[in-house]
């Protein structure tokens, strides 16, 4: 909060997480921010990340989806997957996880100005095996709303043998920052004149009708409804 002389509040600083060397980016650093409620927004707004770690010696991405609760992330698994394996333990397992979302095509009159329009998120820190069975009730509870809003109060709980089976892992958000482009296609002056197209694509994604299975007897619930609008 910054004030005059007087103690008077002025204006309120936007809350942000600190930068680091991992989290400042050496290009289009106008690009970046830092601050929590846009990097919260892009984690909110989709459900798919890639999880990075090394194995071996020999870097490996894998695709999965997570959910955010609060200032943490969790990330689904199977007790059988390394990752989840390597998180065991107080030592945890170091990780890189992304998240992204284009919004757009770029099109220029050049091949090299060509560009995407997106959202993204890079997160670094240690992951951890989450243990708890209440935390891991709420972390799976989320990982299923995150992908479905108010999908888990509508469906049956993991039971013994399916907790058994499932892992996850959970990273605090703490070395993490955000990068978009929202702009248009940005020509050099000698190729405006150029008898060639350009402008943006919209990229958009949505839902089809939803097909009940043959067990179903209900009605579409009001989630789904909502989802597939």
């Amino acid at each position: 909060m910054s004030a005059p002389a007087d103690g008077t509040a002025t204006e309120r600083e936007t809350p942000a997480y600190a930068r680091t060397p991992r989290t400042t980016p050496t290009r289009y650093k106008d690009r970046a921010t830092w601050e929590q409620e846009a990097i919260h927004a892009i984690l909110d707004s989709t459900y798919l990340c890639h999880l990075g770690f090394v194995a071996d010696g020999a870097p490996v991405v894998l695709p999965t989806i997570y959910a955010r609760v609060g200032s943490r992330l969790y990330i689904h698994g199977s007790t059988g997957s390394r990752p989840l394996r390597d998180a065991r333990g107080d030592q945890g397992m170091p990780v890189c996880v992304t998240v992204t979302l284009v919004d757009a095509l770029v099109l220029t009159k050049s091949a090299f100005n060509h560009s995407v329009n997106f959202r993204s998120v890079v997160a670094h820190g240690t992951a951890h095996q989450v243990t708890d069975p209440e935390e891991l009730n709420v972390a799976l509870d989320a990982l299923v709303d995150q992908t479905v809003p108010g999908r888990s109060a509508e469906v049956r709980p993991a039971n013994a043998k399916e907790l058994a089976a499932t892992a996850v892992i959970r990273l605090e958000l703490d070395e993490v920052s955000a990068k978009t482009r929202d702009d248009g296609a940005n020509d050099d002056p000698d190729d405006l004149d150029l008898p060639y197209w350009a402008g943006v694509i919209p990229v958009t994604s949505g839902y089809g009708t939803p097909a009940p299975a043959a067990s179903t007897t209900v009605p579409l619930p009001a989630h789904v409804r909502d989802l597939t609008r």
